[in-house]
């Protein structure tokens, strides 16, 4: 090979490593890049949000119980099971229960019918003496009419006599007009006495007759103590109307049957746990987050949730509630520090976290992180 030819072959080499070296570089300068976006997504992530990695999630967990003894006679669910609002439960044996109830039933239609004789009775005894009453209260006052006419006939015909008795004596009058005042007088005084017997006769018709009116108090008094007794009779029978529907025990929400804790054939007392449920609809988080951080946490602000069991997925919340003390205050033990020697450690308050179900995927008890925003960033 000539000189020529060696020195016209060297330039393609350095070109070649010219262009390797900025292909790294190229390629150095993108991965900073990328990584700088990275860090500064981070930090901007960490900067507008609120972090927390040590929650789970809730639900209501409701412990059905028992509010009457008996013995199980029906166990439809098991654990697991799905049920909708007003499903059976359990059914309690309701036997005895219901033929209480009907003898109280029997006795409430007895306590109606004895009611209506009573009713009937008293329009009856009001009609009759009603009548009498105010026949003998009319003829005592025309009796008492007829007496005092009759007094005072009396009184006329005795002055009549007494001044007839005086003439005689002065001879101004003849014996026959004396006779005929005697006369005049004995008949006014049987009129008169007549008169008196009379109303003596219609004030006692009267009087008997307003003791038959009596009676009409008297069953007025029975149909009240009966009303008495019949609410009395209902108020039983509600309640044993009630003791038959508990033995029914149903689902007081739709949810999911967490766990058991009987079997048909046992026998059960009021406030025994049963079983529990939840409804899976309704979960939350109860989130601790530090106090160095909780004025960035304001009611109502969004919240992406991301649960372990579920890489990538992301789930909504809204913050509910934010806590007005600290965990700390809540603690069973709490530690007064009686030596003196203290060591400062941040407190966390509890915020409540709303979070959207989504095909039943989140379960009471999941871990989860919660990435809770800041407004205005």
């Amino acid at each position: 090979m000539s000189e020529t030819e060696a020195g016209t072959a060297k330039p393609p080499r350095g070109r070649g490593l010219l262009a390797s070296r900025r292909a790294r570089f190229g390629i150095m300068g993108f991965m900073a890049v990328i990584i700088l976006i990275a860090i500064t997504s981070w930090l901007y992530a960490r900067y507008s949000h609120v972090y927390v990695q040590d929650s789970r999630l809730s639900a209501t967990m409701v412990t059905i119980s028992s509010r009457v003894p008996g013995w199980v006679t029906s166990f439809p669910v098991g654990e697991g099971q799905q049920v909708e609002e007003d499903a059976l439960l359990i059914d309690i044996d309701s036997r005895e229960a219901r033929l209480q109830l009907a003898e109280l039933d029997a006795r409430l239609q007895s306590l109606a019918a004895e009611q209506a004789s009573l009713r009937a009775q008293r329009e009856l005894v009001d009609r009759r003496t009603a009548s009498n009453f105010d026949m003998f209260q009319s003829r005592l006052a025309e009796a008492r009419a007829r007496f005092e006419s009759a007094k005072s006939d009396f009184e006329q015909a005795r002055n009549d006599f007494d001044r007839a008795e005086k003439l005689l004596e002065e001879k101004v009058i003849s014996r026959q007009r004396w006779e005929n005042d005697r006369n005049r007088l004995r008949k006014a005084d049987q009129e008169f006495q007549r008169a008196r017997a009379n109303v003596d006769t219609a004030a006692a018709a009267l009087e008997e007759a307003r003791a038959e009116r009596l009676e009409l108090e008297v069953l007025e008094q029975r149909l009240m103590m009966m009303a008495a007794e019949k609410t009395r009779v209902e108020a039983q029978r509600d309640r044993q109307s009630l003791d038959v529907a508990d033995r029914a025990i149903r689902s007081p929400l739709p949810g999911v049957i967490d766990e058991t804790f009987i079997d048909v054939g046992e026998y059960v007392r009021p406030g025994q746990r049963l079983l529990m449920i939840h409804d899976p609809r309704k979960v939350w988080v109860i989130a601790n987050v530090k106090e160095t951080e909780i004025r960035h946490v304001k009611l109502g602000a969004h919240v992406d949730v991301t649960v372990d069991a579920y890489p990538g997925e992301k789930f909504d919340g809204k913050v509910s509630r934010i806590g007005n003390a600290a965990t700390s205050q809540f603690a069973l033990l709490p530690n007064p520090n009686p030596s003196g020697n203290f060591t400062k450690i941040t407190q966390r308050i509890e915020v409540k976290v709303d979070v959207e179900q989504r095909d039943n995927m989140l379960r009471p008890g999941m871990m989860v992180e919660l990435a809770i925003d800041i407004p205005g960033r």
